[in-house]
């Protein structure tokens, strides 16, 4: 047993977490039980009389063998776990050293770790680089226990770190760490001795030899295994092939890596970081340079502008593994793992390197999120989230950065206010004044002190790993959510990036050039070029396989309008059903894509998905897929060919590589599709409506309400099925006379999201200086509209914007005639779906050869109700009827309006109004034997009270 002191040095940068440190602590001992806290709150909205259940919270109890803590509540498990750690740390008074290491300091812990990895006590531990010198211990002569140098820069967190330390340039060159490691161990030539003709090192006094037949006991294992991995030659010009890596588990698996590129042994395999997630054993084999085998006493790094001049960078190779490397390159994922000491090894194919390369562009992580990778594409728009499918934006585009080794996507937001002026139908937007800047969770969030927040943009920073700024997106748009705002704007960058990786004919420079359409600043045209030359890189690789137009074509852009070019021979069959796909709606379909050769009589499936879901008008499927699904109704089958797919996606989605290229190769190859609807999912009224209208109908309706609350000088107003409160807290955004709003609904979940809003707005503006629009109490009532109750008498104007048809038939009669009878507001303003102008927004489309038997009435039939709540919709001569008749019995006059459309130009208004008005005055004594009922107060707030 080895008896001589390792070298000990203080300097030592924290790195660590809590949990971490209990876990050095007291290892298996330590035992955390996170338990859900619900705790009932009404902070968010003093006065509300709905009791509130708070977020999900969760308190961890860490039980240790001296002492038990609690933490306190928190949103995630994990903070309450790394809590509970801290307040245990803090009161065993374990002493956390938190010197940052200067570069002296550093080279003196590189030393001492150095030291400490040729231990024995490390040999014996389940540390991946043990397994290595284990291995090692089975070979001949210096080779014994010889470690490569590029093992030890790779396999060792620590000493990568304590690298940087010295030289941030090691991030990017990885031939950096072998020249520190290489110092650092000159320091300890008493005990260790690095090769002269080898890029390795090994102790020189042997390990005993008790310690070595006990672990050789442990692995004495005959058996061979076979890994599949492959080559990627450094000529562009090679392609990619797969081969077999025979190890036998007596052996050390680098040396067989070793043979399979042209080496001895493997002191001088490089190996590359490895790729994908964190604990992924993927990773680049490749040659050491020349210049290292000639002066392996210096310092020497060679640089990438070095390896081109030599011929012998490897550009597919670099591109992958964000870093610089050299000669023939082998991708494999086999090595040792913390979890066992045995050797951990999985197959890389053709497929999974056209899927690796796949998920280094924006649409191929959204394809490989979505398991749809001939059918899905990164959707231009982000309409909503209930909506979008697969990976979110936001998350793709940090996945984007990490693949390519750049910083996190800095997100900072911007708050906007509608301001005071009302113009035409359009409200202006101005972005606030004064800000309060926070970091919230690493997001830079830019509030104002005295505005009131209603609209929020989203900016983007792209930063590289130094630090320096790339590019910056700052959208002009406005979102009410943060989060709509950050979604939309990391999809601008995606897509302006995804221009580039989805075709092959944009180049560097018109890529540039569009970077203002996209609200993109561009400050490092060398990062942002370095990263697309790699992708195009690949995207010729193809070159010397004689294939078919399918290998040479481009992507296509989802907008590019070609049905007849790109599909061939398309049959739809199955019945009609009249349930049809249109903008907005989500039909689900399931398919299956085959790889044919007529001549040879040969079908090969490379992809099936048995449920794809997708929004139909935002570019979310390949365009010739949503050309075919929009002449389908729901169980209905399509046959069609294509030769418009490339390449590179039919390899990651098949399996036989050797397969798919022999079919390739034929020159009468293509793409067979066949789809069949299995069902469609009408979109939210709200989004139907905004596809085709702007303002939105919902704003149109508000302001038609506003201009009647002018014209009038109403100083009061009900909102008649106020919902969420949308409409009342729209109407404190314009200047009006009114100084009392009330809202009364049935849903006790939308009067609770209605006051929560109220109530933030209310008390921003008041906390501001006072609310400019001069309303000074707001009241929301739950009840039916239907039942009388004296508290909705006595207001100047009511409002039931979009409600009746959520009602039955004889219901909403019956409101009718109780708030003209009974409530009797001076006016009141009933908007309704014109049923007529469904054939506009869902845009019915029988199939042709029946279209021309159709006309208006039966048309009108194919349509659906707007929203799968609605239980009736009146045409325009119902509502007229009903309106009329109403205004008669109740001795009201009514007028008749819309938004949405125009009453000169058929099918009328998209939303159909009706305004009734009373000019005489009401008696004192009304109503006296009504059936009163009465209005729960839900929540009340007073401006004499703030």
């Amino acid at each position: 047993m080895e008896t001589r002191e390792h070298i000990v040095v203080s300097h030592k940068k924290a790195t660590l977490t809590p949990k971490a440190i209990i876990h050095q602590n007291f290892g298996n001992k330590a035992s955390y039980v996170v338990e859900e806290v619900k705790e009932v709150h009404q902070i968010e909205c003093p006065g509300l009389s709905i009791p509130q259940m708070g977020p999900c919270l969760y308190r961890c109890t860490l039980q240790l063998p001296e002492l038990s803590v609690i933490s306190g509540t928190f949103k995630k498990k994990k903070d309450a776990e790394q809590s509970a750690a801290e307040i245990a740390i803090e009161k065993l008074g374990i002493c956390i050293e938190t010197i940052d290491p200067t570069p002296q300091g550093a080279q003196e812990s590189l030393v001492a770790r150095i030291d400490f990895i040729f231990s024995e006590k490390f040999l014996l531990c389940d540390h991946p680089l043990s397994g290595h010198i284990r291995a090692t211990l089975r070979s001949k002569g210096d080779l014994c226990g010889s470690i490569p140098i590029s093992v030890l820069a790779v396999y060792d967190a620590k000493l990568l770190s304590l690298c940087k330390c010295i030289n941030p340039d090691v991030e990017t060159n990885p031939f950096l760490v072998i020249s520190y490691i290489k110092s650092a161990t000159a320091n300890l030539y008493q005990y260790l001795a690095t090769s002269e003709q080898h890029l390795c090192i090994r102790r020189l006094t042997p390990y005993p030899q008790d310690i070595v037949e006990s672990l050789m006991k442990e692995h004495d294992s005959l058996e061979c295994i076979q890994v599949a991995a492959i080559r990627i030659p450094s000529s562009v010009e090679q392609s990619i092939e797969q081969v077999t890596l025979r190890i036998s588990l007596r052996e050390y698996y680098l040396d067989v890596i070793a043979n399979e590129l042209g080496l001895e042994d493997a002191a001088n395999v490089m190996i590359s970081r490895n790729l994908g997630k964190a604990s992924s054993e993927t990773r680049l084999f490749f040659t050491a340079p020349k210049p290292y085998l000639l002066d392996l006493s210096s310092k020497f790094a060679i640089g990438k502008e070095t390896l081109y001049l030599m011929g012998s960078l490897n550009v597919r190779a670099s591109y992958f593994a964000g870093q610089d490397i050299a000669g023939d390159a082998i991708l494999a994922s086999i090595g040792y793992t913390r979890k066992s000491r045995d050797i951990f090894y999985e197959d890389v194919s053709v497929r999974l390197y056209y899927r690796m390369l796949l998920g280094k562009t924006p649409g191929g992580i959204y394809k490989l999120s979505r398991e749809a990778i001939l059918a899905s594409e990164l959707p231009s728009k982000f309409t909503t989230r209930a909506n979008w499918r697969g990976s979110l934006p936001r998350d793709i585009l940090c996945m984007f950065c990490r693949q390519h080794r750049l910083s996190e996507p800095l997100f900072s937001f911007h708050p906007f206010k509608t301001s005071s002026l009302l113009s035409g139908s359009c409200l202006k937007v101005a972005e606030s004044g004064d800000n309060v800047i926070e970091h919230i969770n690493g997001v830079c969030v830019t509030s104002s002190m005295h505005s009131d927040s209603e609209l929020f943009k989203c900016e983007i920073k792209l930063l590289s790993r130094c630090g320096d700024l790339i590019i910056l997106c700052s959208p002009k748009d406005g979102y009410k959510k943060q989060n709509d705002a950050i979604q939309n704007a990391s999809l601008k960058v995606l897509s302006w990036l995804n221009m580039w990786f989805k075709s092959r004919i944009v180049t560097f420079e018109r890529l540039c050039e569009t970077a203002d359409d996209f609200n993109i600043q561009i400050y490092s045209n060398n990062i942002i070029s370095e990263i697309l030359a790699g992708q195009s890189t690949h995207n010729g690789q193809l070159n010397a396989i004689q294939c078919n137009n399918i290998v040479e074509s481009t992507y296509m852009n989802s907008s590019f309008d070609m049905l007849g070019n790109m599909v061939q021979s398309l049959k739809i069959e199955g019945p009609y059903s009249g349930v049809c796909p249109c903008n907005g709606y989500l039909p689900c379909i399931r398919y299956s894509v085959s790889l044919a050769v007529e001549s040879q009589n040969v079908k090969e499936v490379i992809e099936v998905c048995d449920e794809f879901e997708f929004e139909v008008g935002v570019g979310a499927t390949v365009s010739y897929i949503e050309e075919v699904v929009m002449q389908m109704s729901v169980g209905q089958y399509a046959y069609f060919s294509t030769n418009f797919l490339s390449s590179d996606l039919i390899f990651a989605s098949a399996g036989e590589s050797i397969k798919m290229l022999s079919l390739l190769s034929s020159k009468d190859c293509c793409v067979e599709y066949e789809i069949s609807l299995i069902k469609v999912a009408e979109p939210p009224e709200e989004r139907m409506e905004q596809a085709l209208f702007s303002p939105p109908l919902s704003k149109q309706r508000v302001e038609f309400g506003v201009q009647q609350i002018l014209e009038s000088h109403a100083t009061t107003l009900i909102d008649f099925g106020c919902g969420s409160g949308s409409l009342l807290e729209a109407l404190l955004n314009y200047p009006t006379c009114l100084e009392k709003m009330a809202g009364v609904d049935i849903s006790q979940k939308g009067l609770t999201r209605a006051a929560k809003v109220l109530n933030s707005k209310l008390s921003t503006n008041s906390d501001a200086g006072g609310l400019w629009t001069g309303v000074q109490s707001v009241i929301l009532y739950e009840g039916s509209i239907t039942n009388f109750g004296s508290q909705l008498q006595g207001f100047d104007i009511g409002t039931c914007l979009e409600v009746i048809e959520h009602m039955e038939e004889d219901q909403a009669c019956l409101f009718g005639d109780v708030a003209l009878s009974f409530f009797r507001p001076r006016i009141l303003i009933v908007s309704t779906p014109n049923f007529e102008y469904n054939v506009v927004l869902q845009k019915s489309n029988p199939p042709a050869q029946e279209q021309e038997e159709l006309d208006d009435k039966t048309l009108l039939q194919s349509c659906k109700f707007r929203n799968h709540d609605h239980k009736f919709e009146w045409t325009r001569a119902q509502f007229r009827q009903w309106a009329s008749d109403l205004s008669t019995r109740h001795n009201y006059k009514v007028e008749f309006s819309g938004v949405g459309g125009s009453a000169d130009v058929e099918p009328g208004y998209a939303s159909q109004i009706a305004v009734f008005k009373r000019d005489w005055e009401l008696e004192d004594d009304v109503l006296k034997h009504a059936d009163e009922h009465h209005y729960n107060v839900i929540w009340e707030w007073n401006s004499r009270k703030e």
